[in-house]
């Protein structure tokens, strides 16, 4: 199985449909938002929600982002030697317990760096609902090592020990 890329297989244009998709759960919210410590009543207290203009409550937006950053890291950074940056994140739909999440991303840029073993590729990551409904989108940039720097390094899986006896 594919984990990441190297600079040479990103191609501008291409487009990488992140699979499977995650449906999200009551229990996987509240989790997210106790441990992050944002605990709005939009997110945790269902009758609170009622009488909002969603009118029920509303999956917190950065456990949107982080399950479609997750799931892109094996179509896109799985090699990555660094995120670099985060350019741009919109919520432009709100996600409900229950949805299901899927993700696409499209390569927009790539450039190599004064380093001749990395290059940095610009992406853009969508998702959306079981409905086609988009939710989320963001760009960011990625340092991705040259097949010449995994080869230097050892290959795919460096420092992976072999298994004893």
């Amino acid at each position: 199985m594919q984990f990441g890329r190297t600079y040479e297989e990103f191609e501008v244009g291409a487009v990488y449909k992140h699979w499977p998709g995650k449906t999200v759960t009551e229990y996987d919210d509240h989790l997210f938002c106790l441990l992050t410590m944002n605990h709005h009543p939009l997110h945790l207290d269902a009758n609170y929600a009622t009488t909002t203009v969603q009118g029920k409550n509303v999956v917190v937006g950065n456990y949107v982002y982080s399950l479609l950053l997750g799931m892109s890291v094996p179509d896109v950074s799985g090699k990555a030697i660094a995120n670099l940056e985060i350019e741009s994140l919109r919520h432009v739909a709100p996600t409900f317990h229950g949805d299901t999440l899927y993700g696409e991303t499209t390569v927009l840029d790539k450039r190599m760096t004064s380093k001749p073993d990395r290059g940095i590729v610009y992406v853009e990551t969508k998702g959306y609902k079981q409905d086609g409904t988009v939710v989320c989108t963001f760009r960011r940039k990625v340092m991705v090592p040259t097949e010449t720097y995994v080869k230097e390094r050892g290959g795919e899986q460096p420092g992976r020990p072999e298994p004893l006896s």
